[in-house]
């Protein structure tokens, strides 16, 4: 099988929202009068983002969610995606698996694959994203003000804990690891709430290297700090339940840093006016996924994690980063 024959059997669909899609030069889209473009690229190499023995379909689907998790952030609908793909050979049980689990994704939230890519090489994948958001309602990083509220969405912490079971740092029953290993591998992008809180919601981000190192982010572009309850984080860890059934505690270290630094969560950090708690609980339900109010935006820059008493905590957990710098 060629490069081409790949193409046209794996990845190849008649187009519906591109003008035109697979099969040309370019793609070509056409968004709708007053609405922006919104662009995203995400790369996942393996050894770096995932295990060599994942499941195909789940990293098919992995690789797009990634990326509809920008678009769920800056409060974009999406409309069609490009995929570059390097293999070391061709495959084709291990493309048919993540074919299939890349276009069910895309086919659930309406995002388009129009063209892309593929080469002989080390695997990894590289999607482009496009979606669509009505001029001037993007969610940005730069919006927080002193006196907002910081909210996050779903659960934290389970895809690092799936990380830290599978390199033998931690045990866990085997329904749990299974549990926590979707959260690692099939992460849920906030597309709907990311929709509904257009014009709640002061600024937003996506949680994938760690909430305190992305929260810092809104704040160094927003040029305010914060203030953030970790009793409260540490209750977002759904894996805790399966330590409580067993009558053990989670080693508080461990649930820090799973929580405030793990990364993969693909959940939305957001901030929103005090005055507006009633309507981010609305689009909320609206979008079907819960919110937890978790800090407060402050005046004074960096950002401070406090204890259930309002104690500081003395330690900070750093957050991922691919160059080896702390956040």
């Amino acid at each position: 099988m060629g490069e081409f024959d790949l193409i046209a059997r794996y990845f190849t669909r008649p187009a519906r929202q591109a003008v035109l899609g697979v099969g040309d030069d370019c793609a070509l889209l056409a968004p709708r009068p007053g609405m922006q473009l919104a662009i995203s690229s995400d790369m996942l190499v393996q050894g770096r983002h995932f295990f060599a023995d994942v499941d195909p379909a789940a990293l098919g689907h992995k690789a797009l969610a990634v990326n509809l998790s920008d678009l769920a952030a800056c409060g974009a609908r999406p409309l069609a995606f490009t995929l570059a793909l390097a293999l070391p050979q061709i495959d084709e049980p291990w493309l048919a698996g993540f074919s299939a689990g890349l276009l069910a994704l895309a086919d659930e939230h309406g995002c388009e694959l129009v063209g892309g890519d593929t080469t002989q090489g080390p695997l990894n994948i590289c999607i482009t994203v496009f979606g669509e958001v009505p001029a001037g309602q993007a969610l940005l990083r730069s919006g927080a003000r002193a006196g907002d509220d910081i909210y996050v969405s779903g659960t934290l912490g389970d895809a690092r804990l799936a990380l830290e079971a599978l390199f033998g740092h931690v045990e866990l029953p085997a329904a749990a690891l299974q549990a926590a290993r979707q959260r690692l591998e099939r992460p849920t992008p906030r597309v709907a709430l990311g929709l509904a809180l257009r014009g709640i919601a002061s600024s937003a981000l996506d949680v994938s290297d760690g909430l305190t190192g992305d929260l810092g982010h809104i704040l160094k572009a927003s040029g305010v700090g914060a203030t953030l309850d970790a009793a409260a984080i540490s209750q977002l860890l759904a894996a805790r339940a399966w330590f409580a059934a067993g009558g053990s505690q989670f080693p508080p270290e461990l649930l820090h840093q799973c929580t405030l630094a793990g990364g993969d969560d693909y959940e939305l950090a957001f901030t929103a006016p005090a005055a507006r708690r009633e309507a981010v609980q609305a689009a909320a339900r609206q979008a079907g996924v819960p919110v937890t109010r978790i800090g407060t935006v402050d005046g004074t820059p960096g950002l401070r994690l406090v204890d259930g008493q309002g104690l500081p905590l003395a330690q900070r957990p750093a957050s991922f980063d691919h160059f080896g710098t702390s956040q």
